[in-house]
């Protein structure tokens, strides 16, 4: 029973991986970039490399880290590595801990290698996608290098928060009109987070608002009162 039920999940995680590179496929533009990376492709800058490598990585479910980089003769960025989050080995010290603390790393070698040209154009020069675990395309979006609230999000979790909808439905309306938990880009303590920070800045500059009318005030009542801004 117990095999059974771990070559459902299996399964069901292939489903998701074919899934989402079909999505990968449809979103990419005239067909210029492909779903997996391959020695050779080119990308007209950083960004757009790094943007391809962000969606496989969403799609086959692993997050991904860069390992190193280093700057050519010139001084500019040229050589760089990204791996899986999972690469390389936790050393123990002979002296530590009888209980070892757990450890995700499992010396996964999946990775890429890109370098910049003197035309400014990155290029794909080694890659390697086999992971040594098993990867979960449905549990992508909980891995810190896609928690991320765009735009558009912060912008309706900011108007919701000004009118005074409670945040719990505010974060609720978001997920709805994303289709379910699992197309959010954030985690519930994200959403909370943003919009105690956005409430403490807003505060912030209201009391610098209060404090200079207060002074102007001040300074209009007596002629001996002045203000020195450092």
């Amino acid at each position: 029973m117990e095999d059974g039920n771990h070559d459902l999940l299996v399964d069901c995680d292939n489903e998701n991986i074919h899934h989402n590179l079909k999505i990968l496929e449809n979103e990419n533009v005239a067909g210029d970039v492909a779903s997996e990376p391959n020695v050779g492709m080119m990308f007209n800058d950083e960004k757009e490399m790094l943007e391809f490598y962000k969606r496989y990585a969403y799609a086959v479910g692993f997050p991904f880290r860069k390992r190193n980089s280093k700057k050519g003769d010139d001084g500019i960025m040229r050589y760089m590595t990204f791996t899986c989050n999972r690469e390389g080995r936790r050393n123990y010290a002979t002296g530590g801990s009888l209980k070892p603390q757990p450890t995700s790393q499992t010396d996964c070698k999946a990775r890429i290698s890109v370098s910049l040209d003197n035309l400014g154009v990155w290029r794909i020069n080694k890659v390697y996608l086999d992971h040594n675990h098993k990867t979960s395309p449905s549990k992508s979006r909980l891995y810190r290098c896609n928690r991320i609230l765009s735009a558009s999000v912060k912008r309706k979790l900011h108007v919701n928060d000004m009118a005074g909808i409670p945040l719990h439905k505010s974060y609720n309306f978001v997920v709805v009109e994303a289709g379910g938990y699992e197309n959010t880009t954030f985690l519930e303590r994200y959403y909370w987070n943003y919009v105690e920070q956005e409430r403490r800045l807003h505060l912030e500059e209201g009391d610098a608002i209060a404090l200079q009318a207060y002074f102007s005030k001040m300074q209009a009542r007596c002629s001996g009162f002045f203000l020195v801004w450092i």
